[in-house]
């Protein structure tokens, strides 16, 4: 038996009221999964609330969903990481977002670092910054959580660290192993991690005078995407729930 779909729309729900679905969604739902008047749906607002809903209208100019229960989200991770990551190439980003937003990150910045490859600038950075949102948004759908991460607009890693005040703020960089397990549970945490090419030594020195920790991931060198992945897995395993 098919899965009931499940999309982000942002509304006030309420029980027995109508919600129109985006023309992005409303076009998965009807042209693609075919889905009819009667079909049971799943929304999510982005902001922590559930709604059990059914379509009441699947037409070619608008698709109408009804609330019939609404219900507080799962999916939050305890622990509120904030990941600084550096601007990678293609689908490298995207992988990184998504599997990010799947590990319980609470916020994403993409970052502009010394030896990082790629350099945007005006339309194409917004229209980069709206993707890596969407990326975000779908990955929501898939695993379950019904807040979204923000994705905050790229900026240089500097101007990043200057705003960092969470109680673990870690970067990946070989290091003393074991900082985690010396470490107590924090409520909010701020990991950075650099481009294909590394952060430079001056960049990795800037980190630790804004209270960073280098956190060591073993003897192989991860890649960029990879990297992030194997991080949030450690401290949602130490600290969240996981």
């Amino acid at each position: 038996m098919a899965s009931t779909p499940r999309i982000h729309v942002a509304a006030d729900y309420a029980v027995g009221g109508d919600v129109v679905v985006p023309e992005g969604p409303a076009h998965h739902l009807v042209r693609v999964l075919r889905l009819a008047e009667g079909a049971p749906l799943r929304l999510f607002d982005g902001a922590g609330r559930e709604a059990r809903a059914v379509l009441v209208e699947a037409g070619r100019k608008r698709v109408m969903a009804r609330v019939e229960a609404v219900e507080a989200g799962l999916g939050e991770s305890p622990l509120a990481v904030h990941l600084g990551q550096a601007i990678s190439k293609g689908d490298r980003m995207d992988y990184a977002i998504q599997k990010a937003v799947e590990l319980g990150v609470a916020a994403i910045t993409p970052l502009y670092t010394e030896h990082g490859d790629v350099r945007l600038k005006g339309e194409r950075e917004a229209k980069k910054h709206a993707h890596w949102q969407a990326v975000a948004v779908s990955a929501c759908e898939q695993c379950g959580r019904a807040v979204v991460p923000v994705v905050h607009e790229p900026q240089p890693m500097t101007e990043w660290l200057a705003r960092r005040d969470e109680a673990l703020r870690l970067v990946l960089h070989p290091g003393t192993p074991g900082v985690l397990e010396r470490c107590d549970a924090p409520a909010s945490a701020a990991l950075l991690i650099g481009p294909e090419g590394g952060l430079a030594e001056a960049e990795v020195e800037v980190a630790m005078a804004a209270g960073f920790q280098p956190l060591t991931l073993g003897p192989r060198i991860l890649r960029t995407e990879t990297a992030p992945v194997v991080a949030l897995s450690l401290l949602q395993h130490r600290f969240g729930d996981l």
